[in-house]
């Protein structure tokens, strides 16, 4: 049977400079790997963006694991200690753009499933759900991945993703939920003139800073289950007026909601606009917003899914992982509406960083805890009634 070294592999997946939404590779030496552990692999190619999925045995139970091989530019290369696309391995650290943010996860999985095709532990269906676009938008990855297997009828029952999600040290943390998330863009009319004679003109800029004062000051709520409270936070504020004697004819303002699910995307959407129709009553001045939703909150409450992952962490590390929903968004945020979804991975410290980087130890060490979580899944899952 085909043997994964898992640090080998990551290495070669690290090498692949693939930056949202470029492949340059990787899922071909994700799928070769696959493939040769007897795995049913489809490439799914969305615009620009490629994605694999790959399924071993058939039925039920079905544990996926997801992930994304697509990394954030690396920035000035010259301020990396080693190339970020050089994978090298130095004091017992594995060096790269991606080494955290995921494709360590991605290897160290991969490496499990190899022990488990060998040692005969899938009873039912193991997979793997692995995009180019995590980083990116998130339109043409995860969610059209989960699209096509909705539509072929492959159902999953259970959802581990790969993400860092330990702060400090392997064992700290398992994400149980995420925080929603929505992009708002708040812009107030005014009325152009001389700064000379305001009384001829309408500034605009006042009345967007009494608007986003009040917001932001305005608590949203007192937290949720193991959420802390909603928060909006302001980002950028935007005039783009090039002359010092004009008043200028409209301001805009960006910010960002992360909710808990006290709140949906709509909620705070029609929150929102209360609030400031109530202050556009008040002071006369027009205004417009515009949101995306980026994903909705949720918390993953099934106790027998999360219990397993702790277990298996806890005997391969020593420490009790906390459930947290701490961080900001992934792909969880489209699982989560087909299976219960975790998220389990490497140390967070270093990713998107220059110098990113994970001990040879840690992606070892998950490797053993992704097998014991996939060797236990199909004992705990496969006794039903």
């Amino acid at each position: 049977m085909a043997k994964i070294d898992p640090v080998e592999i990551a290495q070669n997946l690290i090498r692949r400079p693939s930056v949202t939404p470029a492949d340059e590779g990787a899922l071909d030496i994700l799928e070769k790997a696959l493939t040769l552990l007897g795995f049913r692999c489809t490439r799914l190619k969305f615009e620009e963006v490629d994605n694999l999925f790959a399924q071993y045995g058939a039925g039920a139970p079905h544990l996926c694991f997801a992930g994304h091989t697509d990394v954030v530019p690396p920035g000035d290369e010259a301020m990396w200690t080693s190339p970020p696309f050089a994978a090298a391995v130095k004091n017992r650290q594995l060096w790269g753009r991606g080494a955290a943010d995921m494709k360590g996860a991605i290897a160290a999985f991969a490496a499990a499933a190899a022990r488990a095709v060998d040692n005969g532990t899938v009873k039912g269906s193991l997979s793997f759900l692995i995009t180019g676009d995590e980083e990116g938008p998130a339109v043409n990855g995860t969610r059209k991945v989960l699209n096509w297997l909705a539509e072929q009828k492959i159902g999953i029952d259970h959802c581990l993703v790969g993400e860092p999600s330990n702060p400090e040290v392997l064992g700290d943390m398992i994400k149980v939920g995420r925080r929603g998330s929505i992009n708002c863009w708040l812009t107030v009319n005014g009325k152009q003139g001389h700064v000379a004679y305001p009384h001829r003109a309408e500034n605009p800029i006042p009345s967007l800073l009494r608007k986003l004062l009040h917001l932001s000051e305005t608590p949203l709520d007192e937290g949720y289950e193991r959420f802390q409270p909603s928060s909006l936070q302001v980002t950028d504020i935007h005039i783009g007026n090039p002359a010092h004697n004009v008043i200028p004819e409209k301001a805009t303002a960006r910010f960002n909601v992360r909710f808990n699910p006290t709140w949906t995307g709509a909620s705070i959407d029609a929150w929102l606009r209360s609030e400031l129709d109530m202050l556009a009553n008040a002071s006369g001045a027009k205004y417009t917003l515009e949101t995306i939703v980026s994903g909705e909150a949720f918390l993953t409450t099934d106790m027998k899914f999360l219990s397993l992952i702790a277990d298996c962490a806890e005997d391969k590390t020593g420490r009790r992982p906390e459930y947290s929903t701490s961080g900001g968004t992934s792909d969880a945020r489209f699982i989560k509406d087909y299976a219960p979804v975790a998220e389990f991975g490497l140390v967070g410290a270093t990713m998107h960083q220059t110098d990113e980087h994970v001990a040879v130890s840690d992606i070892e060490t998950l490797t053993d805890i992704y097998e014991a979580v996939i060797a236990g899944y199909f004992e705990r899952f496969s006794r039903q009634g």
